[in-house]
């Protein structure tokens, strides 16, 4: 459980700055200096940024939102995966800017606070659980105080508490057990027909971000900065686990994730299948009631920029999964077991090489 325990604990330090065009004091305030923890969600740090600038704010009605470089940046993606992202080589503290007027509705879709927050988290967890376990009942039916339970625990970082209620959704893991025995064939040399039948299976939820660069870059401070959310594929696609003879690894999970880099040299220019990310959230943020939603949703591919593509001759220069940049001989069920966010969704954040 060292993992997860990491994974909660994880911070962003963070400098935020009031827009210049918002400030109506002189001198301008000293930018705001926040620990974001990397499993939360920008909107919810309103109670701490709101007070400290609200002496310099010009009279109006407050609609909070973040922007990196003049990115508006999208409330319903986790901290710590936009700082991934964002910020190929970490920039720390991470220098962002904080508005409250002017909101970008042609960019971002509505945020009313932590009430949105939340109900697009609970969707996330639906659809997670609906991949999961073939249907999302258990989320469904959660009384409301181990719904509230569940919620205040993300938001307070309290992972004994989420551990607790989230048990109850009794939503399959992965077997701790096969990364085991991946160990094992490595350090003894298994013999491949020695090895008992296993039936089980596991299907991991996982939204895939993926960055196209056409320059190669030897440093990640040369990775161009993100101007437009146009430049950034979204994948959601689960990744199924069959327990076999062999070792499942995260190599294994990108072929499914991202066939096209794994295709014949002599396929070129192959459009990568995904989902524009606003749509995706757009529909989640939508009540789910049933599991014939969750099941539309989770089975849904769309359009995605035609600026993003892949072809077979693309090179993965980066992955993160929360800060970490793991090999790709790691055992999936690893990275599935103790890197989830807790929306039960596998946050992979993804820089391909692709060629001019």
């Amino acid at each position: 459980m060292e993992a997860p325990k990491y994974v909660w604990e994880g911070a962003i330090p963070l400098q935020i700055h009031l827009h210049e065009s918002q400030v109506t004091t002189l001198p301008p305030p000293p930018p705001a200096l926040i620990l974001a923890p990397r499993i939360g969600y920008l909107p919810l740090l309103a109670p701490l940024i709101k007070p400290y600038f609200s002496s310099t704010l010009p009279p109006g009605v407050d609609t909070i939102w973040f922007d990196y470089n003049g990115l508006p940046l999208r409330w319903y993606i986790p901290t710590g995966v936009l700082f991934d992202l964002l910020c190929p080589e970490p920039e720390r503290p991470w220098n962002i800017t904080v508005h409250f007027r002017g909101y970008p509705g042609n960019v971002l879709i509505p945020c009313e606070g932590e009430d949105s927050v939340k109900w697009s988290f609970i969707n996330s967890l639906k659809e997670a659980a609906y991949i999961m376990n073939g249907n999302c009942k258990n989320v469904m039916n959660m009384s409301q105080s181990d719904q509230l339970e569940l919620w205040h625990s993300v938001m307070n970082g309290n992972l004994e508490a989420y551990q607790r209620v989230s048990s109850k959704l009794k939503l399959a893991t992965v077997d701790d057990e096969y990364a085991s025995l991946c160990l094992q064939k490595s350090q003894q040399s298994v013999i491949e027909t020695d090895l008992p039948a296993q039936a089980k299976t596991g299907r991991v939820p996982v939204r895939l971000y993926v960055l196209s660069v056409s320059k190669d870059f030897d440093d990640l401070d040369e990775i161009p900065r993100v101007d437009s959310w146009e430049k950034i594929s979204y994948i959601n696609r689960p990744v199924e686990i069959r327990k076999e003879d062999k070792c499942f690894t995260l190599h294994d999970a990108l072929k499914i994730l991202l066939p096209e880099l794994f295709l014949d040299e002599s396929l070129m220019n192959v459009k990568l299948g995904g989902v524009d990310l606003e749509d995706a959230v757009r529909n989640s943020n939508e009540d789910v009631t049933s599991d014939k939603v969750v099941e539309d949703q989770g089975q849904n591919v769309c359009k995605q920029p035609e600026a993003c593509r892949i072809s077979s001759s693309a090179k993965i220069k980066l992955i993160r999964i929360q800060g970490i940049e793991p090999k790709l001989e790691i055992p999936f069920s690893w990275v599935a077991n103790n890197l989830l966010n807790p929306d039960y969704f596998l946050h992979v954040c993804v820089c391909v090489k692709v060629a001019q």
